[in-house]
């Protein structure tokens, strides 16, 4: 399996996975590069929505296709923003309002653990019925005030655990060691040296 199209339109996610998963020789390539339309996220889990990418643009390329879907998971909120995460207030990829919210609905409450989650899956075709499957979880706690100027999303604000650092204060290197999507593609990479 050496060339494998990323179910992703985000050109930073495909040069991150590219270098985790540059000495087990696969060439990854971006679904927006091949033209194929993101399908509806329809599932209820983040697996079933990686699941549901992965099986699209792996059937409309006809290559093995990688996924994932992640997102922050606040307990005290019954798992919210959880699988909304990237449209938590509404418009898809609004960090800001994003943010605003989620503090806004932790107002006054004490408990402010909290955790990514990611949910990556590999395909060898759109009808493979043993699909791979990595999930993580990087633990940490909400801060009202956002700190750091790195990462994206909820970052400024997820306070990691066992640390004083926010997500946004870490190097980037750091950052992809410990995070969720980096402990899940670390276990893609132990699958696809030794499959």
């Amino acid at each position: 399996m050496k060339n494998i199209v990323l179910a992703s339109r985000n050109a930073g996610k495909l040069k991150e996975l590219q270098a985790l998963l540059s000495d087990t020789g696969v060439q990854l390539t971006s679904q927006a590069d091949l033209d194929i339309d993101s399908p509806e996220e329809t599932g209820l889990t983040f697996i079933e929505n990686a699941l549901i990418k992965a099986r699209a643009v792996s059937g409309a390329s006809g290559l093995p296709a990688i996924a994932d879907d992640s997102g922050l998971v606040v307990p005290v909120l019954g798992g919210a923003p959880g699988i909304h995460s990237a449209r938590y207030a509404g418009t898809h990829g609004d960090d800001q309002a994003n943010n605003e919210l989620l503090i806004r609905n932790l107002a006054g409450v004490e408990d402010r653990r909290a955790y990514f989650y990611c949910a990556l899956v590999l395909l060898t075709h759109d009808n493979d019925p043993t699909p791979f499957v990595a999930t993580a979880a990087w633990h940490g706690s909400i801060i009202d005030e956002p700190r750091g100027d790195g990462g994206f999303g909820y970052d400024p604000h997820f306070v990691v655990e066992g640390r004083a650092e926010t997500s946004a204060e870490l190097d980037s290197t750091e950052k992809n060691r410990l995070s969720h999507r980096g402990q899940a593609v670390a276990s893609l990479v132990d699958h696809l040296r030794n499959p």
